[in-house]
């Protein structure tokens, strides 16, 4: 009889210790998105010539390798 009450006991207090958790879902906000300002002409014109002036450099580069 004292271990039928314990043994209920037991399982009553395990029951509503399961039933009072509850599990946290995590809510995951993407962040904003953040406006970048578009490049000024004159960046775009720099960014050009460099591109041009890297270009025949690498193309004298070649041409000095290859005559030797």
């Amino acid at each position: 009889m004292k271990k039928s009450i314990l043994l209920a006991s037991l399982v009553a207090a395990v029951a509503l210790a399961a039933c009072g958790k509850k599990e946290e879902t995590a809510v995951v906000v993407p962040p904003a998105p953040v406006a970048t300002p578009a490049p000024a002409a004159s960046d775009v014109a720099a960014a050009a010539d460099a591109a041009s002036a890297a270009a025949s450099a690498a193309v004298d580069a070649a041409s000095a390798a290859a005559s030797k």
